[in-house]
């Protein structure tokens, strides 16, 4: 046991072991890593947010900018579409019925009539272009006035074209008195026009800053003669009021003289004498006079006048023809309701034909009192 207690060789004392180092680098590298990260995805995210952002800004201006022109084209368009039925309205139909309608005593009313009636489909095509336009919004005020202007135009050169015929026979007074009614149409057109599509039109312009824009005037009345039925039958027959037809006044005496005036029935008293008379829904005034001169006449305009109350009453009827030396009768139609229990002053004229010289016995002023 000792033997082996002393050969056993000393035992190496075992060398410690050295601390492991920290592993702290990667860790806070990925600590100090992770605020940075953070931060730069903030970034991103703002940054994307920024330029979709900037991206639906410029859609949205750029949507609004195409429909702003899309706008601004159908403004323009709708103006010049406007514009080019107008033009048509006066060169194609207006232009053209007052050539056929002056050349009346040269031409036939049959004739005449298939004339006015071929400016007729035209007036026609006019009113269906106008109601098929495609109209923007801003412009239905300036359409139905052009509607209405067109249908007018187109009214009254189909009636005018029916009525040609009758300025034949003896209708030809009542006849010439509707064709001067519907030339107060073509007035009115002009005016629903002037009046009323213009400062629409310009509206709509204005209101998209729309400039440098014409748009189309119109006068479809050359005259405003055509709204007297005299100037209307002269021009179509050749017999204007009150003169030979023929030609100027003949040699020898011309002219007319006022017998007696009824209305309602009851005998009319030259002022100061005071008529009552029962006033009807249609007080007519019978008028008897005389041609008094060498002279037959034509186209004799008759007037009756009511003055005193209100705004005066003035109607007028033609008489075809007088004979030299016959008496002649008319009856007028008042038309409207005369003033109703106050005094008023009938004034009664046989209207001077050419080559009249007397005419102090034209005329008769009488004092009324309509009743009921």
């Amino acid at each position: 046991m000792s033997f082996f207690d002393d050969d056993e060789p000393p035992t190496r004392q075992a060398r410690p072991r050295r601390p492991a180092r920290p592993a702290t680098t990667g860790t806070r590298a990925r600590t100090a890593a992770a605020p940075m990260d953070s931060q730069q995805l903030m970034m991103r995210r703002a940054v994307a947010l920024g330029v979709g952002a900037l991206i639906l800004i410029l859609l949205v201006l750029g949507v609004r900018g195409c429909l702003n022109s899309r706008t601004k084209n159908a403004l323009r368009d709708y103006n010049r579409n406007v514009a080019a039925i107008i033009q048509d309205s006066n060169d194609q139909v207006s232009k053209r019925l007052f050539e056929l309608l002056n050349s009346g005593t040269s031409t036939s009313p049959i004739d005449l009539q298939q004339n006015v009636n071929q400016v007729r489909v035209t007036a026609d095509e006019d009113v269906k272009r106008a109601g098929a336009l495609d109209t923007p919004g801003d412009m239905k005020n300036a359409q139905s006035h052009l509607l209405e202007t067109l249908t007018f135009r187109s009214e009254g050169v189909a009636k005018i074209a029916d009525l040609l015929p009758d300025l034949q026979g003896s209708g030809a007074e009542d006849a010439s008195n509707q064709i001067a009614g519907q030339m107060s149409k073509f007035l009115a057109s002009d005016v629903v026009y002037d009046q009323r599509v213009i400062p629409f039109i310009q509206e709509g312009l204005a209101k998209h800053d729309i400039t440098g824009q014409t748009i189309a005037s119109s006068r479809f009345l050359p005259d405003a003669q055509w709204i007297d039925a005299g100037f209307v039958r002269q021009q179509l027959t050749g017999k204007g009021g009150g003169h030979n037809p023929n030609g100027p006044p003949a040699p020898g005496t011309h002219g007319h003289g006022l017998l007696g005036v009824t209305a309602g029935g009851i005998p009319l008293q030259p002022a100061p004498g005071v008529t009552r008379v029962p006033a009807g829904t249609n007080t007519q005034f019978v008028v008897k006079f005389q041609n008094q001169g060498e002279n037959d006449e034509f186209d004799v305009g008759v007037r009756v006048s009511i003055q005193g109350s209100g705004k005066p009453i003035t109607v007028q009827k033609r008489v075809d023809q007088t004979t030299a030396g016959q008496q002649a009768e008319v009856t007028v139609p008042l038309g409207t309701a005369p003033p109703i229990g106050v005094p008023v002053r009938v004034v009664v004229t046989i209207v001077k034909v050419p080559g009249e010289l007397k005419t102090d016995n034209n005329t008769q002023t009488y004092t009324v009192i309509f009743t009921r």
